[in-house]
């Protein structure tokens, strides 16, 4: 007599069930992917910023302008930002907000409208007033809850980054 080879109806039954369960399961940790990097670019941009925060307020402190609002501080040769003691400081417009983060984090910025989407860049920046300006990833909009806002320094306040990423 011979004997057969291969899987019964029922092994095969099994093993098909067995990985849907796992499609299930593991399905949800994956799919929202685009949201978490979002997110993590937002926390990403932020950390940056403190970063170069700190390296301007020590160049600040060197120049004698880390105590006074309005300052132009030379960071490398040719490249210059604006401060309000010793941080990057709100300025007046998007445009000049732009210009000092550009000079600052090295990277590019959109310099946008309040409710407008970036195109361009992988981040926008909207200048709200002297007191603050908004970062946005690609795609959101100052009013979106997928944001960075920045408060600069004050004489008795140190800068303050506040993440919004409740809908990245």
């Amino acid at each position: 007599m011979k004997r057969q080879q291969g899987f019964t109806l029922i092994e095969l039954v099994v093993v098909i069930i067995i990985l849907g369960i796992l499609a299930v399961t593991a399905a949800p940790k994956f799919i929202n992917l685009q949201s978490d990097a979002r997110k993590s670019t937002v926390e990403g941009v932020k950390a940056a910023l403190q970063g170069a925060n700190t390296l301007i307020y020590s160049k600040a402190a060197l120049a004698g302008k880390e105590k006074a609002a309005a300052q132009t501080v030379t960071i490398a040769t040719g490249v210059d930002v604006t401060t309000d003691y010793g941080y990057l400081n709100s300025a007046t417009s998007s445009a000049v907000v732009k210009t000092n983060l550009e000079n600052a984090l090295d990277m590019k910025f959109d310099a946008l409208a309040t409710d407008t989407v970036g195109t361009v860049n992988d981040f926008g920046v909207v200048y709200k007033s002297a007191t603050s300006f908004i970062i946005v990833p690609k795609g959101k909009k100052d009013t979106d809850s997928c944001r960075l806002e920045y408060t600069p320094a004050t004489s008795t306040t140190l800068p303050v980054y506040n993440v919004v990423a409740t809908a990245c």
